[in-house]
């Protein structure tokens, strides 16, 4: 049977898509190797959509150095008193259930504090 109507395009576009999604994950995955990231691509097809999403982390563990004296280690005590002693931290609730921190004073938030 002949009809004149034109062909659905929506399975050539999703067809492109993947394609498409399928070579950028591959380039991704090879610029990754090569800075030496752990990449961990995973795409989704559903009946009208096509999503991928790579997530990258760093294999890496950087240790902090750890104070150098009995003086240092003392300094950075007396501020974190003195920041304690400022901003009062709590955690209270919000309307959702999540936890999030409030405090006394402003800009603490941002870690500003007494130097």
């Amino acid at each position: 049977m002949l009809t004149n109507r034109p062909a659905d395009a929506s399975w050539v576009l999703r067809a492109a898509a993947s394609i498409g999604a399928a070579i950028v994950l591959s380039l991704i995955t090879i610029a990754s190797a090569y800075a030496e990231n752990v990449v961990d691509p995973s795409c989704v097809n559903a009946a009208k959509s096509f999503n991928c999403a790579a997530q990258w982390s760093d294999p890496y563990i950087r240790q902090v150095p750890a104070a150098v004296g009995e003086a240092d280690q003392a300094r950075l005590s007396a501020r974190d008193r003195r920041w304690l002693a400022r901003c009062r931290p709590v955690i209270e609730r919000d309307r959702y259930g999540v936890a999030r921190y409030s405090y006394a004073a402003a800009a603490c938030e941002f870690g500003v504090g007494t130097d």
